[in-house]
Protein backbone atom coordinates (compact mmCIF):
# COMPACT_ATOMS: atom_id res chain seq x y z
CA UNK A 1 0.00 0.00 0.00
CA UNK A 2 1.71 3.54 -1.14
CA UNK A 3 2.17 6.32 1.60
CA UNK A 4 -0.68 8.50 0.52
CA UNK A 5 -3.55 5.28 0.63
CA UNK A 6 -1.97 4.36 3.92
CA UNK A 7 -2.33 8.09 5.40
CA UNK A 8 -6.25 8.45 4.22
CA UNK A 9 -6.65 4.77 5.28
CA UNK A 10 -5.55 5.32 8.76
CA UNK A 11 -7.80 8.65 8.55
CA UNK A 12 -10.99 7.03 8.25
CA UNK A 13 -10.13 3.84 10.41
CA UNK A 14 -9.74 6.80 12.95
CA UNK A 15 -13.04 8.10 12.08
CA UNK A 16 -15.27 5.16 12.60
CA UNK A 17 -13.06 4.00 15.81
CA UNK A 18 -12.59 7.54 17.60
CA UNK A 19 -15.26 9.87 16.05
CA UNK A 20 -15.04 13.14 13.90
CA UNK A 21 -13.67 15.51 16.36
CA UNK A 22 -10.75 12.91 16.82
CA UNK A 23 -10.07 13.10 13.08
CA UNK A 24 -10.01 16.49 12.92
CA UNK A 25 -7.18 16.18 14.94
CA UNK A 26 -5.11 13.66 12.66
CA UNK A 27 -5.52 16.35 10.13
CA UNK A 28 -4.25 19.38 11.78
CA UNK A 29 -1.18 17.55 11.34
CA UNK A 30 -1.58 17.98 7.98
CA UNK A 31 -2.90 21.11 7.16
CA UNK A 32 -3.38 22.37 3.43
CA UNK A 33 -0.65 24.61 2.02
CA UNK A 34 -1.26 27.74 -0.02
CA UNK A 35 2.42 28.99 -1.34
CA UNK A 36 1.46 32.49 -2.74
CA UNK A 37 5.26 33.65 -4.89
CA UNK A 38 5.92 36.23 -6.24
CA UNK A 39 8.17 38.10 -8.90
CA UNK A 40 10.98 40.45 -8.31
CA UNK A 41 9.04 41.95 -4.79
CA UNK A 42 11.41 43.57 -2.63
CA UNK A 43 11.55 43.26 1.73
CA UNK A 44 10.24 46.94 1.81
CA UNK A 45 7.43 47.09 -1.17
CA UNK A 46 4.86 46.50 1.68
CA UNK A 47 2.48 48.63 4.07
CA UNK A 48 3.87 45.23 6.30
CA UNK A 49 7.25 46.00 6.22
CA UNK A 50 7.46 49.40 6.68
CA UNK A 51 6.17 51.38 3.07
CA UNK A 52 5.09 54.90 3.99
CA UNK A 53 1.71 54.97 0.82
CA UNK A 54 2.00 51.12 -0.74
CA UNK A 55 -1.60 49.46 0.48
CA UNK A 56 -1.51 45.75 1.08
CA UNK A 57 -4.03 44.95 3.45
CA UNK A 58 -4.73 41.61 2.65
CA UNK A 59 -0.86 40.77 2.17
CA UNK A 60 -0.57 42.88 5.51
CA UNK A 61 -2.97 40.82 6.97
CA UNK A 62 -0.83 37.13 6.79
CA UNK A 63 1.94 39.30 9.03
CA UNK A 64 -0.76 40.70 11.72
CA UNK A 65 -2.12 37.28 12.03
CA UNK A 66 1.43 35.12 11.67
CA UNK A 67 4.91 35.65 11.28
CA UNK A 68 7.14 38.20 9.97
CA UNK A 69 10.71 37.13 9.34
CA UNK A 70 12.56 40.26 9.22
CA UNK A 71 16.12 39.22 8.15
CA UNK A 72 14.67 36.52 4.90
CA UNK A 73 16.94 36.27 1.96
CA UNK A 74 17.53 34.66 -1.50
CA UNK A 75 20.40 32.44 -1.92
CA UNK A 76 20.69 33.62 -5.57
CA UNK A 77 19.42 37.39 -7.57
CA UNK A 78 17.74 35.65 -10.50
CA UNK A 79 14.06 34.15 -11.17
CA UNK A 80 14.90 30.68 -12.52
CA UNK A 81 17.65 29.60 -10.10
CA UNK A 82 16.00 31.16 -7.24
CA UNK A 83 12.76 29.77 -7.65
CA UNK A 84 14.80 26.21 -8.23
CA UNK A 85 15.78 26.41 -5.10
CA UNK A 86 12.38 27.40 -3.22
CA UNK A 87 11.28 24.30 -4.78
CA UNK A 88 14.33 21.81 -4.12
CA UNK A 89 16.10 23.58 -0.80
CA UNK A 90 19.05 23.40 -3.01
CA UNK A 91 21.83 26.10 -3.84
CA UNK A 92 22.07 26.73 -7.49
CA UNK A 93 25.48 24.76 -7.88
CA UNK A 94 23.46 21.66 -7.12
CA UNK A 95 20.51 22.09 -8.49
CA UNK A 96 21.56 23.15 -12.08
CA UNK A 97 19.58 25.78 -13.23
CA UNK A 98 22.02 28.69 -13.16
CA UNK A 99 19.60 31.23 -15.30
CA UNK A 100 16.88 32.17 -17.11
CA UNK A 101 18.07 30.46 -20.68
CA UNK A 102 15.80 27.71 -21.11
CA UNK A 103 16.13 25.25 -19.04
CA UNK A 104 12.79 23.30 -19.50
CA UNK A 105 14.76 19.69 -19.99
CA UNK A 106 16.48 19.87 -16.35
CA UNK A 107 13.49 21.48 -14.82
CA UNK A 108 11.57 18.83 -15.22
CA UNK A 109 14.01 16.66 -13.50
CA UNK A 110 13.91 18.10 -10.22
CA UNK A 111 13.06 16.80 -7.45
CA UNK A 112 10.76 19.60 -5.70
CA UNK A 113 8.74 19.67 -2.48
CA UNK A 114 5.43 19.73 -3.88
CA UNK A 115 6.88 16.01 -5.37
CA UNK A 116 7.34 14.69 -1.84
CA UNK A 117 3.76 16.57 -1.12
CA UNK A 118 2.06 14.71 -3.41
CA UNK A 119 3.67 11.17 -2.09
CA UNK A 120 3.06 12.51 1.25
CA UNK A 121 -0.90 11.89 0.53
CA UNK A 122 -1.54 15.61 -0.79
CA UNK A 123 -3.41 16.28 -3.64
CA UNK A 124 -1.50 19.77 -5.61
CA UNK A 125 -2.20 22.43 -8.31
CA UNK A 126 0.42 25.06 -9.92
CA UNK A 127 -0.98 28.25 -10.94
CA UNK A 128 0.80 30.88 -12.25
CA UNK A 129 4.41 31.44 -13.73
CA UNK A 130 6.56 28.50 -13.77
CA UNK A 131 9.53 30.52 -15.53
CA UNK A 132 12.37 27.97 -15.68
CA UNK A 133 12.44 27.88 -19.90
CA UNK A 134 9.53 28.84 -21.95
CA UNK A 135 8.36 25.38 -21.84
CA UNK A 136 4.39 25.29 -19.78
CA UNK A 137 3.62 21.88 -19.96
CA UNK A 138 3.09 20.04 -16.95
CA UNK A 139 6.07 19.58 -14.22
CA UNK A 140 6.77 16.09 -11.85
CA UNK A 141 4.44 16.55 -8.44
CA UNK A 142 1.69 18.57 -9.17
CA UNK A 143 -2.27 16.88 -10.15
CA UNK A 144 -3.77 20.20 -11.45
CA UNK A 145 -1.53 22.47 -13.57
CA UNK A 146 -2.47 25.82 -15.04
CA UNK A 147 0.82 27.38 -16.35
CA UNK A 148 1.62 30.77 -18.02
CA UNK A 149 3.45 30.18 -21.24
CA UNK A 150 7.49 31.88 -20.59
CA UNK A 151 6.84 34.93 -18.88
CA UNK A 152 3.21 35.49 -19.88
CA UNK A 153 1.50 38.45 -20.97
CA UNK A 154 -0.07 41.34 -18.93
CA UNK A 155 -3.20 41.06 -20.91
CA UNK A 156 -4.77 37.57 -22.25
CA UNK A 157 -2.08 35.38 -21.17
CA UNK A 158 -1.38 31.91 -23.42
CA UNK A 159 -1.59 29.17 -20.59
CA UNK A 160 -1.47 25.44 -20.37
CA UNK A 161 -4.29 23.78 -18.39
CA UNK A 162 -3.62 20.86 -17.87
CA UNK A 163 -1.93 19.77 -21.09
CA UNK A 164 -4.34 22.06 -23.25
CA UNK A 165 -3.56 25.30 -24.86
CA UNK A 166 -5.94 28.14 -23.67
CA UNK A 167 -5.97 31.27 -24.82
CA UNK A 168 -7.29 33.68 -21.09
CA UNK A 169 -8.83 37.08 -21.45
CA UNK A 170 -8.00 39.31 -18.91
CA UNK A 171 -5.66 40.69 -16.97
CA UNK A 172 -3.12 38.24 -16.03
CA UNK A 173 -3.34 38.43 -12.32
CA UNK A 174 -7.25 38.53 -12.31
CA UNK A 175 -6.35 35.10 -14.80
CA UNK A 176 -4.63 33.01 -12.79
CA UNK A 177 -6.69 34.47 -9.43
CA UNK A 178 -9.51 32.52 -11.18
CA UNK A 179 -7.75 29.81 -11.58
CA UNK A 180 -6.66 30.04 -7.86
CA UNK A 181 -9.63 30.05 -6.46
CA UNK A 182 -11.11 27.58 -8.33
CA UNK A 183 -9.04 25.04 -7.35
CA UNK A 184 -9.67 26.40 -3.69
CA UNK A 185 -13.28 25.75 -4.02
CA UNK A 186 -13.60 22.56 -5.60
CA UNK A 187 -14.39 19.78 -3.08
CA UNK A 188 -11.15 18.34 -1.58
CA UNK A 189 -10.57 14.94 -0.01
CA UNK A 190 -6.64 15.28 0.95
CA UNK A 191 -5.21 18.01 2.69
CA UNK A 192 -4.07 19.81 -0.75
CA UNK A 193 -1.23 22.40 -2.17
CA UNK A 194 -1.90 25.43 -3.81
CA UNK A 195 1.82 26.61 -5.12
CA UNK A 196 0.27 30.01 -6.75
CA UNK A 197 2.84 31.55 -8.83
CA UNK A 198 2.29 35.20 -10.19
CA UNK A 199 3.29 37.22 -12.71
CA UNK A 200 4.06 40.42 -10.90
CA UNK A 201 5.71 42.58 -10.70
CA UNK A 202 7.68 41.21 -13.79
CA UNK A 203 7.72 43.48 -16.99
CA UNK A 204 6.95 42.58 -20.07
CA UNK A 205 9.42 40.55 -21.78
CA UNK A 206 11.03 39.98 -25.57
CA UNK A 207 11.98 37.09 -26.15
CA UNK A 208 15.70 36.22 -27.58
CA UNK A 209 17.15 33.56 -30.63
CA UNK A 210 18.05 31.83 -27.98
CA UNK A 211 15.14 31.47 -25.92
CA UNK A 212 16.28 33.67 -23.31
CA UNK A 213 13.87 36.79 -22.09
CA UNK A 214 14.61 40.11 -21.36
CA UNK A 215 13.28 43.48 -19.97
CA UNK A 216 12.83 45.99 -23.21
CA UNK A 217 12.60 48.72 -20.99
CA UNK A 218 11.82 50.58 -17.69
CA UNK A 219 8.24 51.63 -18.03
CA UNK A 220 6.87 47.96 -19.25
CA UNK A 221 5.55 47.54 -15.24
CA UNK A 222 1.95 47.01 -16.65
CA UNK A 223 -0.87 47.74 -13.50
CA UNK A 224 -4.69 46.66 -13.81
CA UNK A 225 -6.54 49.29 -15.35
CA UNK A 226 -8.18 49.65 -12.01
CA UNK A 227 -4.88 50.72 -10.37
CA UNK A 228 -3.50 52.92 -13.22
CA UNK A 229 -3.82 56.34 -11.04
CA UNK A 230 -3.02 54.30 -7.86
CA UNK A 231 -0.68 56.48 -5.67
CA UNK A 232 -0.52 59.50 -8.14
CA UNK A 233 1.27 62.01 -6.60
CA UNK A 234 2.98 60.07 -3.73
CA UNK A 235 6.85 61.03 -2.98
CA UNK A 236 8.73 57.29 -3.36
CA UNK A 237 10.87 56.49 -0.67
CA UNK A 238 14.64 56.07 -1.66
CA UNK A 239 17.45 54.78 0.53
CA UNK A 240 20.35 56.78 0.72
CA UNK A 241 22.67 55.02 -1.44
CA UNK A 242 19.66 55.41 -4.81
CA UNK A 243 20.32 57.62 -7.25
CA UNK A 244 24.35 58.60 -7.12
CA UNK A 245 27.39 57.04 -8.64
CA UNK A 246 29.33 54.13 -7.38
CA UNK A 247 32.63 54.42 -5.49
CA UNK A 248 35.22 52.03 -4.74
CA UNK A 249 33.22 49.28 -6.58
CA UNK A 250 35.35 48.10 -9.61
CA UNK A 251 32.40 45.58 -11.07
CA UNK A 252 29.62 48.71 -11.04
CA UNK A 253 32.70 50.75 -12.80
CA UNK A 254 33.86 49.92 -15.63
CA UNK A 255 32.90 50.86 -18.83
CA UNK A 256 30.15 49.32 -20.79
CA UNK A 257 30.17 49.76 -24.75
CA UNK A 258 27.00 51.86 -25.77
CA UNK A 259 26.13 52.43 -21.80
CA UNK A 260 25.97 55.17 -19.87
CA UNK A 261 28.07 55.14 -16.41
CA UNK A 262 25.98 54.24 -13.39
CA UNK A 263 24.96 57.30 -11.60
CA UNK A 264 21.29 59.40 -10.98
CA UNK A 265 20.32 58.61 -14.43
CA UNK A 266 20.78 55.29 -14.89
CA UNK A 267 18.41 54.54 -11.21
CA UNK A 268 14.50 53.18 -12.10
CA UNK A 269 12.15 56.14 -12.79
CA UNK A 270 9.61 56.89 -10.13
CA UNK A 271 6.75 56.11 -12.64
CA UNK A 272 8.58 52.56 -13.15
CA UNK A 273 8.33 51.66 -9.31
CA UNK A 274 4.68 53.11 -8.73
CA UNK A 275 3.72 50.92 -11.58
CA UNK A 276 5.48 48.04 -9.93
CA UNK A 277 3.73 48.85 -6.51
CA UNK A 278 0.47 49.59 -8.62
CA UNK A 279 0.98 45.74 -10.02
CA UNK A 280 1.16 44.15 -6.44
CA UNK A 281 -2.20 45.64 -5.44
CA UNK A 282 -3.93 42.95 -8.11
CA UNK A 283 -2.20 40.40 -6.07
CA UNK A 284 -3.25 41.54 -2.68
CA UNK A 285 -7.32 41.76 -4.16
CA UNK A 286 -6.54 38.20 -5.26
CA UNK A 287 -4.79 37.19 -1.72
CA UNK A 288 -8.39 38.45 0.03
CA UNK A 289 -10.28 36.36 -2.51
CA UNK A 290 -8.33 33.79 -0.95
CA UNK A 291 -8.98 34.40 2.50
CA UNK A 292 -12.52 34.57 2.10
CA UNK A 293 -12.80 31.53 0.05
CA UNK A 294 -10.45 29.36 2.68
CA UNK A 295 -12.95 30.82 5.60
CA UNK A 296 -16.29 29.95 3.61
CA UNK A 297 -14.95 26.49 3.62
CA UNK A 298 -13.89 26.26 6.67
CA UNK A 299 -10.28 25.41 5.87
CA UNK A 300 -8.61 29.01 6.64
CA UNK A 301 -7.21 28.19 10.03
CA UNK A 302 -6.35 24.51 8.51
CA UNK A 303 -4.28 26.42 6.35
CA UNK A 304 -0.43 27.25 6.17
CA UNK A 305 -0.16 30.51 4.22
CA UNK A 306 2.79 31.85 2.95
CA UNK A 307 3.93 34.66 1.46
CA UNK A 308 7.31 35.77 -0.08
CA UNK A 309 9.05 36.87 -3.58
CA UNK A 310 12.25 34.82 -5.14
CA UNK A 311 14.17 38.22 -4.89
CA UNK A 312 14.20 41.97 -4.66
CA UNK A 313 14.87 44.84 -7.02
CA UNK A 314 17.14 47.57 -7.56
CA UNK A 315 15.10 50.99 -6.85
CA UNK A 316 18.14 53.30 -8.19
CA UNK A 317 20.55 51.99 -5.45
CA UNK A 318 24.36 52.12 -6.34
CA UNK A 319 22.75 53.93 -10.24
CA UNK A 320 21.02 50.27 -10.92
CA UNK A 321 17.68 49.38 -12.38
CA UNK A 322 17.04 46.24 -13.81
CA UNK A 323 20.39 44.37 -13.35
CA UNK A 324 19.16 42.19 -10.31
CA UNK A 325 21.83 39.43 -10.41
CA UNK A 326 24.18 41.56 -7.70
CA UNK A 327 24.13 40.73 -4.21
CA UNK A 328 23.69 43.91 -2.42
CA UNK A 329 20.91 44.14 0.05
CA UNK A 330 18.21 45.28 -2.07
CA UNK A 331 18.36 42.20 -3.99
CA UNK A 332 18.67 39.60 -1.96
CA UNK A 333 16.40 40.46 1.00
CA UNK A 334 12.76 39.55 0.68
CA UNK A 335 9.18 39.40 2.37
CA UNK A 336 8.49 36.08 4.33
CA UNK A 337 5.23 35.71 6.00
CA UNK A 338 3.08 32.92 6.99
CA UNK A 339 -0.05 32.11 8.81
CA UNK A 340 -1.37 29.12 10.60
CA UNK A 341 -2.72 29.68 13.71
CA UNK A 342 -1.92 26.17 15.43
CA UNK A 343 1.54 27.03 15.17
CA UNK A 344 2.15 30.43 14.83
CA UNK A 345 1.19 32.83 17.27
CA UNK A 346 -0.06 36.41 16.16
CA UNK A 347 2.39 39.45 15.24
CA UNK A 348 5.13 37.43 15.70
CA UNK A 349 8.55 38.45 14.45
CA UNK A 350 11.37 37.25 14.11
CA UNK A 351 15.12 38.23 13.51
CA UNK A 352 17.38 35.51 12.65
CA UNK A 353 18.56 34.79 9.12
CA UNK A 354 16.28 32.57 7.08
CA UNK A 355 16.71 31.96 3.40
CA UNK A 356 14.81 30.75 0.32
CA UNK A 357 16.56 27.22 0.80
CA UNK A 358 14.60 26.55 4.15
CA UNK A 359 10.92 26.66 2.39
CA UNK A 360 11.12 23.27 1.47
CA UNK A 361 12.17 21.37 4.89
CA UNK A 362 9.98 23.49 6.43
CA UNK A 363 6.86 23.00 4.70
CA UNK A 364 7.35 19.09 4.45
CA UNK A 365 7.76 19.71 8.73
CA UNK A 366 4.18 21.28 9.09
CA UNK A 367 2.91 18.71 6.61
CA UNK A 368 4.07 16.13 8.35
CA UNK A 369 6.25 14.35 5.74
CA UNK A 370 9.58 13.00 5.06
CA UNK A 371 12.45 15.96 5.00
CA UNK A 372 15.04 14.09 2.17
CA UNK A 373 18.35 14.03 3.27
CA UNK A 374 20.84 16.15 1.72
CA UNK A 375 19.13 19.30 1.28
CA UNK A 376 21.14 23.02 2.00
CA UNK A 377 18.21 24.16 3.50
CA UNK A 378 17.11 24.12 7.11
CA UNK A 379 13.32 24.22 8.71
CA UNK A 380 12.96 27.35 10.90
CA UNK A 381 10.42 25.98 12.62
CA UNK A 382 12.67 26.09 15.29
CA UNK A 383 12.93 29.96 14.91
CA UNK A 384 9.27 30.03 15.62
CA UNK A 385 9.47 28.28 19.06
CA UNK A 386 12.25 30.05 20.14
CA UNK A 387 13.23 34.12 18.81
CA UNK A 388 16.85 33.62 19.98
CA UNK A 389 17.28 30.21 17.84
CA UNK A 390 19.55 30.77 15.19
CA UNK A 391 19.45 28.36 12.32
CA UNK A 392 22.85 29.70 11.04
CA UNK A 393 25.77 31.78 11.36
CA UNK A 394 26.32 32.63 7.78
CA UNK A 395 25.41 32.04 3.86
CA UNK A 396 26.32 31.57 0.21
CA UNK A 397 24.75 33.64 -2.31
CA UNK A 398 26.35 32.97 -5.48
CA UNK A 399 25.72 34.08 -9.33
CA UNK A 400 26.89 32.20 -12.68
CA UNK A 401 28.00 34.28 -15.59
CA UNK A 402 25.69 34.99 -18.43
CA UNK A 403 25.18 37.63 -20.90
CA UNK A 404 21.65 38.54 -20.68
CA UNK A 405 22.16 42.17 -19.47
CA UNK A 406 25.62 44.21 -20.70
CA UNK A 407 25.96 45.55 -17.28
CA UNK A 408 26.21 42.44 -15.73
CA UNK A 409 28.26 40.25 -18.19
CA UNK A 410 31.20 38.47 -16.17
CA UNK A 411 30.11 39.14 -13.35
CA UNK A 412 29.89 35.66 -11.87
CA UNK A 413 30.53 35.85 -8.27
CA UNK A 414 30.30 33.81 -4.96
CA UNK A 415 29.76 35.61 -1.45
CA UNK A 416 28.46 35.02 1.59
CA UNK A 417 27.02 36.85 4.64
CA UNK A 418 27.11 36.61 8.26
CA UNK A 419 24.36 39.21 10.65
CA UNK A 420 27.49 42.07 10.13
CA UNK A 421 29.42 41.35 7.26
CA UNK A 422 29.66 40.66 3.42
CA UNK A 423 31.97 39.37 1.43
CA UNK A 424 31.82 39.19 -2.55
CA UNK A 425 34.21 37.25 -4.53
CA UNK A 426 33.45 38.49 -8.50
CA UNK A 427 34.76 35.20 -10.31
CA UNK A 428 35.39 36.52 -13.50
CA UNK A 429 36.64 40.36 -12.89
CA UNK A 430 39.85 40.26 -11.50
CA UNK A 431 40.61 43.08 -8.58
CA UNK A 432 36.59 43.61 -8.12
CA UNK A 433 36.69 41.99 -4.85
CA UNK A 434 33.96 43.79 -2.33
CA UNK A 435 33.60 43.76 1.35
CA UNK A 436 31.71 46.01 3.79
CA UNK A 437 30.62 46.23 7.31
CA UNK A 438 26.87 46.32 7.60
CA UNK A 439 26.27 47.46 10.83
CA UNK A 440 28.37 50.27 10.03
CA UNK A 441 27.48 50.35 6.90
CA UNK A 442 23.78 49.28 5.98
CA UNK A 443 24.14 51.08 2.54
CA UNK A 444 26.56 48.74 1.29
CA UNK A 445 28.54 52.45 0.20
CA UNK A 446 32.67 51.58 1.48
CA UNK A 447 34.20 48.87 0.11
CA UNK A 448 36.41 47.39 2.89
CA UNK A 449 38.22 45.25 0.60
CA UNK A 450 41.81 46.93 0.79
CA UNK A 451 41.70 48.45 4.06
CA UNK A 452 44.35 46.83 6.52
CA UNK A 453 41.75 47.71 9.53
CA UNK A 454 39.44 45.14 7.77
CA UNK A 455 42.01 42.31 7.01
CA UNK A 456 41.53 40.02 10.05
CA UNK A 457 37.85 40.11 9.29
CA UNK A 458 38.38 39.62 5.33
CA UNK A 459 39.99 36.64 6.40
CA UNK A 460 37.22 35.10 8.24
CA UNK A 461 34.64 35.76 5.40
CA UNK A 462 36.67 33.76 2.74
CA UNK A 463 37.48 31.17 5.47
CA UNK A 464 33.21 30.95 5.98
CA UNK A 465 33.10 30.94 1.58
CA UNK A 466 35.06 28.02 1.40
CA UNK A 467 33.32 25.82 4.14
CA UNK A 468 30.13 27.09 2.73
CA UNK A 469 31.00 25.51 -0.63
CA UNK A 470 32.63 22.60 0.99
CA UNK A 471 29.53 21.48 2.89
CA UNK A 472 26.81 22.07 0.07
CA UNK A 473 29.17 20.29 -2.65
CA UNK A 474 30.23 23.78 -4.01
CA UNK A 475 33.35 24.54 -5.82
CA UNK A 476 35.66 27.47 -5.73
CA UNK A 477 35.70 29.70 -8.66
Amino acid sequence: MSIRNRFFTTLLLAAAFIGPSALLAAAADHPNIVFILMDDVRWDDLGCTGHPFSKTPNIDRIAREGVMFRNAFATTVICSPSRASILTGLHTHSHGIVDNTDRSPASHKLMTFPQHLQRAGYETAFVGKWHMGNDATKRPGFDRWISLKGQGSSHDPELNVDGKEVQAKGYVSDVLNEHAIAFLRQPHAKPFLLYYSTKAVHPESVQRADGSLSDPTLSNFIPADRHKSLYTGAKIPRRPNALRAPEGQPALQREIPGLPPLGPATGSSDEAILNRLRMIAAVDESIGEIFKTLAASGQLDRTVIVFTSDHGYWYGEHGLSIERRLAYEEGIRIPLLLRYPPKIKAATKRNPMVLTLDLAPTLLELAGAPIPAGLHGKSFMPVLADANHELRPAFLIEHFSENVFPRTTRMGYQAVRTEAWKYIHYVDLPDSDELYDLNRDPYEMRNLIRSPGAAAELQKLKDELARQLKATGGTPR
